[in-house]
């Protein structure tokens, strides 16, 4: 399992979109903080990238990898190893590529310019959101063959999470204004990951009202550390679901 993890790490690492990715996302960075005099401003300018630039990028090119590796998936279960250790060495192989080029593109700038509460909490949730994502990706992989079709469902459930879901959020309390359901947003925001990595960075910075209506919600309901701790399982279950899902799938595939 090791040996196959390496191998797809090595791969991935020597893979131009990754490298381009990850210059793209340091000069994003490093220009962030380099061209404001307050460093809030360039966290902030960091937090969109993590909300839109890495789940896109990170759902992709995970699902493209995948397709393309399936003679590769294909030899390997030709040998003795278990669906299980293929799928899950994979999984964790695109995890650690994903996760490192995140860290030396957006990481270390964070690290540099803002070493406190905020910019570690946004290093652990640009971490996690490449792995939602990765996961989301394999799901989205194993649902079809077909690999237009499943870069469809790959780009349509970014869509969703990044732009519908906070457009339809703001419908239903528009239609349901008359009604106390604020509260019951709370446990909506649960069914977006991007949300509530927002709602991870609410909690460490005071800038709820730019960040969205369903983070000011949890903010004001949840502004201690036990919100910090609902949001943070919530977003680790977006990795587990996903996967250990997509996992059954595989598992009875006939490939």
């Amino acid at each position: 399992m090791n040996r196959i993890i390496r191998i797809i790490f090595l791969d991935i690492l020597k893979n131009k979109i990754i490298l381009a990715y990850t210059i793209i996302l340091g000069i994003l960075s490093w220009s962030s903080f380099g061209l404001e005099d307050n460093s809030a401003k360039g966290l902030l300018t960091i937090l969109n990238i993590i909300l839109f630039t890495v789940p896109l990028v990170s759902i992709l090119f995970a699902t493209i990898y995948l397709y393309n590796s399936s003679e590769f998936i294909e030899l390997l279960l030709s040998q003795p190893i278990k669906r299980k250790k293929i799928w899950l060495s994979l999984f964790l192989g695109l995890s650690l590529s994903m996760i490192l080029a995140f860290f030396i593109g957006a990481g270390i700038p964070l690290l540099v310019y803002s070493a406190d509460s905020v910019g570690l909490m946004m290093l652990v949730v640009g971490c996690l959101i490449s792995l939602v994502f990765v996961a989301l990706a394999f799901l989205s992989s194993i649902l079809t063959r077909d690999k237009s079709k499943g870069i469809g469902i790959a780009i349509m459930s970014w869509l969703y999470f990044a732009l519908l879901f906070d457009g339809i959020v703001l419908f239903l309390l528009f239609q349901f204004s008359d009604y106390p359901i604020e509260k019951a947003m709370v446990a909506v925001t649960a069914l977006s990951p991007i949300d509530l990595a927002r709602i991870q960075i609410l909690l460490q910075l005071d800038a709820s009202a730019m960040m969205g209506y369903t983070g000011a919600i949890f903010k004001n309901s949840f502004g201690t550390s036990l919100g910090l701790l609902i949001s943070f399982l919530l977003l680790c279950s977006w990795v587990i679901i996903p996967f250990f899902i997509s996992l059954i799938k595989f598992k009875n595939k006939d490939l």
